[in-house]
Parts: structure tokens; sequence; C-alpha cells
């Protein structure tokens, strides 16, 4: 199985007709992802390559039946984005546009738990999610992800997502689903949401982890871990080396008041019976000892 996406997710594309938007949206589609729609009120009625274009998500959905779309509109657009998906009447929306001022972001997290308490929101800022043979909404790249289980992967970065995958795949090791759920300061997905669906995931044994400085996520998913989790789990805390106060890479990357350190989420993490890698790549060799131990491969 899989966890938020799977081969039967029907995918609209906001901002389709753009460049990025084209250029993912057709690698997806080619992955094998049901790319069903794209919008944009000025081109409704045209197509990007077999794709037809419709004036919004409400009229992609009620002619195509998607569930789930994908957000590349430019940052200030990004808001009206987020509520024409929610109100249009998709389930998942994955948002992969950087740059969305806090405040906006703060606004429609709330606004969706509020009123949308059925849509599940991913990013903004993230590459966004794969189901390995199944499923890609987002920018990462089918080729290094390897089908077939056992381990669920969820990472705050997206070059970690990237490298979590890949430290698998060439160990032979298969995922069920990777969720990048992004690094700015209020995220639509959690460690905790991923967590929790990985544990209820009958396919997924074990979880791979990705964190990094600044908030207090980690945390939380290590008290998550001890108190809820079953299944054993293996992580990385990027972000030894960054020096307090200074924001390192994303929004939320920021230690301040002694808090939000990578040592401090090794430690919690550690507490909690989660195995921490000193790197990625001994993290992945971690997973892969998991995996073996247990016979999944």
């Amino acid at each position: 199985m899989s966890i938020f996406v799977d081969e039967n997710t029907k995918v609209v594309y906001q901002g389709l007709t753009g460049s990025q938007g084209r250029f993912y949206g057709l690698r997806n589609r080619d992955y094998g992802t049901q790319v069903v729609a794209g919008t944009n009120p000025k081109k409704a009625g045209t197509d990007v390559e077999g794709i037809p274009i419709f004036a919004s998500v409400g009229d992609a959905v009620d002619a195509t039946g998607a569930n789930a779309s994908c957000i590349f509109i430019p940052a200030p657009g990004v808001r009206a984005a987020v509520m024409e998906a929610a109100e249009g009447g998709v389930e998942f929306i994955v948002c992969i546009t950087e740059g969305v001022p806090a405040h906006d972001e703060a606004w429609f997290y709330n606004k969706l738990k509020r009123d949308f308490p059925g849509v599940q929101l991913l990013g903004p800022n993230c590459p966004g999610i794969i189901s390995p043979g199944k499923c890609n909404i987002g920018i990462t790249a089918g080729e290094i992800a390897k089908e077939g289980g056992p381990v669920g992967i969820v990472s705050r970065s997206g070059t970690l997502t990237y490298q979590a995958l890949y430290e698998l795949k060439t160990q032979g090791v298969g995922v069920t689903t990777c969720v990048g759920i992004g690094g700015d300061p209020v995220p639509g997905t959690s460690f905790i949401d991923c967590l929790e669906a990985f544990e209820a995931d009958p396919e997924t044994k074990a979880v791979m982890m990705f964190g990094e400085i600044g908030g207090s996520a980690e945390e939380e998913a290590a008290a998550f871990i001890a108190s809820s989790m079953t299944k054993p789990v293996v992580s990385y805390i990027a972000g030894m080396t960054a020096p307090p106060g200074r924001k390192m890479g994303h929004a939320g990357a920021i230690v301040s008041g002694g808090k939000g350190t990578a040592a401090a989420k090794m430690e919690a993490l550690t507490e909690a019976g989660v195995k921490v890698g000193n790197n990625p790549t001994e993290a992945g060799e971690l997973m892969v000892g998991v995996v073996r131990e247990h016979g999944w491969i």
C-alpha cells in the first residue's frame, strides 16, 4: 500500500501552462501518474500535450474526477490557489512553491483545518510526494525511487528526501511512500501526520525520518514515536555545525535561545528508541540493517 496517494489518484496541475508546471506535470504523467487536467482561466479549452486546461479546479474536478492538485503558482497567488483547490473539491493538495509569506501559510493552514477538515495540504516549499511505481506529484525524480516497500520516508529537506530514496535504492530497498513535507515555518503536513499514516499502513514496516535544525517538530515527532509507534524508525538530523541564531536554508531552519539544535533533536529521538545516523549515508545503512534483520528483503 501507500499513504496519501496511489495509482488511483487523479491530479490537476494548477499552473500546468507555465514552464515549470508543464515540465514537471508532463514528467509526472510520463512516470505513470494520472495527470488529468490543468488550470488557467485565460487558457480554458486548450490543452498541454493532450491534458485539458480548465478555468478552475472546480471545473476540472467536475469534468475529470480529479481528487488531488499540485500547485505551481507564483508565491503571491498561492493563498488563492490553495483555497481554490479546497473549494473545488480535491482532497489532497501539494504546493511546490517556495517563498510563500508565512502570514499566508498560517492563514490557509488554519482555514483548511477549520473549514475543510477532510483536505490534506502538503507544503508549501516542498518537493512533493512519490509512491514509487504508482504516483509521483511534484519534483522528485522517479528514477531514484525503488518500488515495493517496505520503508516509508518523511523529510523536511528536499535534497535529503532525494538522498534518502537513493541510499535505499542502491541497497535494493523499496519504498511505500516518500513524503517531502518542506521546511517552512507552517507546513501543511507534519512529521506526526506522516508517522501516524505509516503506522497505520500494513505494507510500511519501518520509517526513515530526515529532519533539520530549527523549531520543535522533531522533538514532537520523538514524543509521538515513543508513545504511539510500533514500527522501527531511523533518523538523520541535518545541521550539527550550524551556528546558533543564523538561518540555514529553510525559513524554519533557525536556532534561537538554545532550542532547535541538531544535538537536542538527536538526543530526543535516541531516547524515543530511534536509531540516529550521523550522516545521510549512515542513516541509510542503519535502515538497511533494520530491513535485513527482519527479513523484509
